[in-house]
């Protein structure tokens, strides 16, 4: 009995240098990150153990009983960034916020760091990828100074640790967690183990002192946040920061929120003063026009709960070369084919089939929702005929392949922001509930009535070919 003890206690086991995964034997590739060479073997096979009952921390109480008062949200000082996370930063709450290179992370944290801090809340800003005389620069650049506001540049995370005891922070925020690493853990900075042992030592800080902590995160070229998933779950926010480099629009959207709802996006406008919040941000995606120009159509889409108008633009050609070029910036390419499909086969336009086209918004919006299917169907129907849509109309629904024009969410909501940006004709679908007071809403059901308000001439000036 003895030996057989003994022979399974020296039996060898096998570790994964990334994600720290063990297993009982060799395998050329880890099955939890999917990494080739990285399963080592590192030493005897663990030994089997229970876990007996311990003493408990607090006692368990009646729901009713607990109070709420300790998760109470404070205000960050920046609007945008408090209507996503729901009123602002709960104490003891992990906020990830992961983006692209470039896109502003560190300048919003930076301004965010600076409003917070207080008398009474002093701010932790603790840089791992630059050095403080840059992080200094920056603040001055964006006038984030405050005597409130502690810097610090380390990359290790006992030193990380350490600061939080001297300063005692109300706020700490990490840029970022990718780049910190233990020095208990072999591998390197960004690794899967390494990354989940800095999100949980600074988790478990976060919980036993009520401070609030903002993570940075990186994000992989095909936009999913780095590192393990376990990161995901262990934190309680996580925020996606969102925006083209050459344009000046930035979105905060809400990916996990476990005080507050994941249906708000936040708006801010990057400039070289650093990042301002926009309470009306639709401004951005319109072309003040004195007269309507063929080929552009507006639409209201909803960024969570918040309607914007953006303005759809197309474009047609000739074309040279016998495959006609698609072209789309800010649309879904597949939705602007179904759009000329339909067109052709059920508006009777066929001149589209062999130009060239081009589509995009304004300003560097996205639209994916299937509400702005009617704006750009008559965007281009207004650049095939070279006649302007009437001016002051807004389209909202989506095209079916059948031609039709069915109901979206939120056509109330889209059509009091068209309502108050000045806008007094809207193309709906049927059935849109309470229009606003002085608006004239012309309900269609298929592309035939939607492509009625273009003037008669439009729809003879490209005749279907037999």
């Amino acid at each position: 009995m003895a030996t057989r003890a003994k022979t399974v206690k020296d039996r060898p086991s096998y570790r994964c240098t990334e994600c720290g995964w063990t297993t009982a034997k060799w395998l050329g590739r880890c099955p939890e990150c999917q990494t080739w060479g990285t399963v080592e073997e590192f030493g005897g096979a663990p030994a089997v153990r229970t876990t007996a009952a311990g003493r408990v921390s607090a006692a368990a109480l009646p729901i009713g009983q607990v109070d709420s008062r300790t998760a109470t949200a404070r205000a960050t000082g920046v609007d945008e960034l408090d209507r996503v996370l729901g009123g602002g930063l709960v104490p003891g709450a992990v906020v990830l916020l992961a983006g692209e290179p470039g896109v502003g992370k560190s300048t919003l944290l930076l301004d965010v760091a600076a409003k917070a801090a207080s008398d009474s809340h002093r701010t932790l800003y603790v840089t791992a990828e630059e050095s403080a005389s840059q992080v200094r620069l920056r603040a001055d650049r964006i006038h984030a100074i405050n005597d409130h506001l502690f810097l610090a540049a380390e990359t290790d995370l006992s030193a990380v640790l350490g600061h939080l005891d001297a300063v005692k922070p109300s706020l700490l925020v990490l840029d970022s967690v990718q780049t910190v690493a233990s020095p208990e853990l072999d591998g390197a900075p960004g690794g899967m183990a390494q990354v989940r042992e800095v999100a949980g030592a600074l988790i478990r800080a976060s919980k036993e002192r009520g401070m609030s902590t903002l993570l940075v995160g990186h994000v992989t070229k095909d936009g999913a946040i780095a590192g393990p998933r376990l990161l995901e779950h262990l934190v309680d926010v996580v925020l996606s920061f969102e925006g083209d480099r050459h344009a000046r629009l930035r979105l905060v959207r809400g990916v996990k929120n476990r005080y507050g709802a994941t249906d708000e996006v936040g708006c801010f406008e990057l400039h070289d003063e650093g990042i301002t919040g926009l309470a009306d941000p639709s401004g951005l995606f319109l072309t003040r026009r004195d007269e309507p120009v063929p080929g552009t159509c507006l639409t209201v889409t909803l960024e969570g709960k918040r309607p914007l108008v953006a303005e759809v633009q197309a474009l047609t050609v000739d074309s040279q070369i016998p495959s006609p070029r698609r072209t789309t910036s800010g649309l879904e390419t597949s939705r602007v084919s179904m759009m000329l499909a339909v067109l052709e086969q059920r508006g009777r336009i066929s001149a589209l089939g062999k130009r060239d086209i081009y589509t995009a918004t304004v300003g560097g919006v996205k639209l994916t929702e299937p509400a702005a299917d009617l704006a750009v169907a008559l965007a281009l129907a207004s650049a095939a005929s070279d006649v302007p849509l009437p001016k002051n109309l807004v389209a909202i629904g989506e095209v079916g392949l059948a031609g039709e024009v069915r109901r979206v969410t939120g056509v109330q909501r889209r059509l009091a922001e068209a309502h108050r940006l000045g806008f007094t004709h809207a193309l709906v679908p049927t059935d849109p509930g309470k229009v606003p007071a002085g608006m004239n809403v012309i309900e269609v059901g298929d592309m035939g009535d939607a492509l009625r308000v273009l003037p008669r001439r439009s729809r003879t000036q490209a005749p279907r070919e037999e």
